[in-house]
């Protein structure tokens, strides 16, 4: 069974440089998969591998930069690993949203724990945010939230400012990083009712019986499962190789999906040199699942 594990933690990061060239090497020396992103303002990333090489990685990367724990880290488990590749990325910002974290004496943090963010469902005169994409929002979400339809993080900044600032807002992503963003942008401006579910969409998974869940549908997860359900099972959609879109088992019953191309959302649109491409991509991917169980078949 493979470990897939999700991590972040905010905290003013020097060398970072030297950081990227140590953590890739230690990815790569245990033969984990996944994005690790390093910036100035602290490291987020998914990997992938056997659990005692994610616990190898784990504790290295706490080693270097100098932490006892994450600010959050989520586990899940699949039967392939979801990472065709390796990277490790240096970036301007841990989620792009044109706003450098600003590390105070003391940030106003209001995390809400999976229970306690069911009983907060049920408030009254409060706004559940989706901090995510609308396609995200579209393929599963907690009931009575609202999609800010804003096509990108950046935009995301755009729809907070528009919030009055006696509001009670409580905001939700898929692993709880853009909602620090953001929670650390209407603090600088002054908000003080403003609530994030802990550890994101999957903790709340890991933590909520599927009977009991306030959530509605699946969740996109930026890998080759596409979705998970709240049972945190490898969920129903696919991704098009054509628009890199989610699709639907009614989408896939369209004559215009063909597995590993493309969708009805842009079958009319592909060029020769794109079907191409794709196709090589979809090898890739489903060469990638079976070398993992027919290594199963040998390990047993």
């Amino acid at each position: 069974m493979i470990e897939i594990f999700a991590f972040y933690k905010l905290k003013k990061l020097n060398k970072i440089k030297t950081l990227k060239k140590l953590i890739f090497n230690k990815i790569y020396e245990n033969n984990v998969k996944g994005l690790v992103i390093i910036t100035k303002e602290g490291i987020n990333g998914t990997v992938a591998g056997k659990k005692k090489d994610i616990s190898i990685l784990s504790k290295y990367i706490k080693k270097i930069i100098s932490i006892k724990n994450f600010d959050t880290q989520n586990k899940l488990f699949s039967n392939f690993i979801p990472f065709l590749k390796l990277k490790v990325k240096i970036k301007n910002e841990v989620v792009p949203i044109n706003e450098k974290y600003k590390f105070k004496g003391k940030n106003k943090k209001n995390y809400l724990t999976p229970r306690k963010w069911d009983k907060f469902l049920n408030k009254k005169n409060i706004k559940i945010i989706d901090a995510r994409k609308p396609f995200e929002y579209d393929i599963g979400t907690f009931k009575g939230a609202i999609n800010p339809n804003t096509k990108n993080f950046r935009d995301f900044k755009n729809y907070l400012t528009n919030l009055k600032k006696n509001e009670t807002v409580g905001m939700f992503c898929t692993g709880g990083i853009r909602c620090e963003k953001a929670s650390n942008y209407l603090d600088n401006k002054g908000f003080k009712n403003v609530y994030m579910l802990k550890g994101g969409i999957i903790n709340y998974f890991n933590k909520t019986k599927p009977s009991k869940s306030n959530w509605v549908g699946e969740c996109f997860v930026f890998d080759n499962r596409v979705t998970i359900k709240k049972n945190t099972k490898t969920g129903n959609y696919s991704i098009c190789n054509g628009c890199r879109m989610p699709i639907n088992n009614n989408e896939k019953k369209s004559p215009k999906y063909k597995i590993g191309l493309s969708c009805p959302k842009c079958y009319d649109n592909l060029t020769k040199d794109q079907i191409e491409r794709f196709t090589m991509r979809h090898r890739q991917i489903v060469t990638s699942k079976n070398k993992y169980k027919f290594k199963r078949s040998i390990d047993r």
